[in-house]
């Protein structure tokens, strides 16, 4: 086991039933496991404005719903990423620019709105979006249940699948360093270990199999 501290942050996004908490989960304990701090957190998220976003999707919708996961990720932002990163953890947030991205379009936004509020939230190192047939995602939403709205069968999975398509290519321009990865027959282990290898690059960890972590 390796012990030491470095900061890197990394954001999970994709289509619903891609893998994302799990994959977050995952990755945090793998982590943790080589010795490294690793903080898991979410988007929205558990502060008051995330908690309301995160529940609220069937009062708040469109600009208003965009404008409160806006307000409550430079909020996320200030008071556990930047914090965390300054304390030298690598931070693991499930979910963010390229959700809103997708989302909000999905609830009628124009993108250059979406761009426009989230402009100033700051450039991960490394921006991950799992990717899937949507065949499958829509199957896994049916098994596990809706989360909101906005998993509503085949055909928001398969909006949700061209959005992401479009937003990697917008997040690309703005200088976000993307790295896409298709769960849809990749074992866990597999995802995880694209990710934790790209994670040592950054940051000039050793490598090692999360497979025997």
């Amino acid at each position: 086991m390796t012990t030491g501290h470095c900061s890197v942050f990394v954001t999970l996004d994709g289509p619903g039933g891609a893998g994302k908490s799990t994959t977050s989960e995952h990755l945090r304990r793998y982590l943790s496991a080589q010795g490294y701090t690793a903080h898991a957190t979410t988007e929205p998220s558990d502060g008051q404005l995330g908690r309301i976003a995160r529940h609220g999707t069937h009062t708040y919708s469109g600009y208003a719903l965009a404008c409160l996961v806006a307000a409550d990720r430079y909020h996320h932002l200030d008071t556990e990423i930047r914090p965390n990163l300054a304390a030298g953890r690598i931070v693991v947030c499930d979910r963010y620019v390229a959700s809103s991205y997708v989302l909000q379009r999905m609830d009628g936004v124009p993108i250059e709105f979406i761009e426009a509020i989230n402009a100033a939230a700051d450039v991960p190192q490394l921006a991950v979006i799992l990717t899937a047939d949507p065949t499958v995602t829509a199957h896994r939403i049916g098994q596990r249940g809706a989360h909101s709205r906005f998993e509503a069968g085949i055909s928001t999975s398969r909006t949700e699948a061209d959005l992401y398509r479009d937003a990697a290519a917008r997040l690309t321009k703005r200088g976000y360093p993307l790295l896409t990865l298709d769960t849809t027959d990749t074992p866990s282990t597999q995802v995880v270990a694209a990710i934790a290898g790209r994670i040592a690059e950054l940051a000039g960890l050793p490598q090692a199999d999360p497979a025997t972590a």
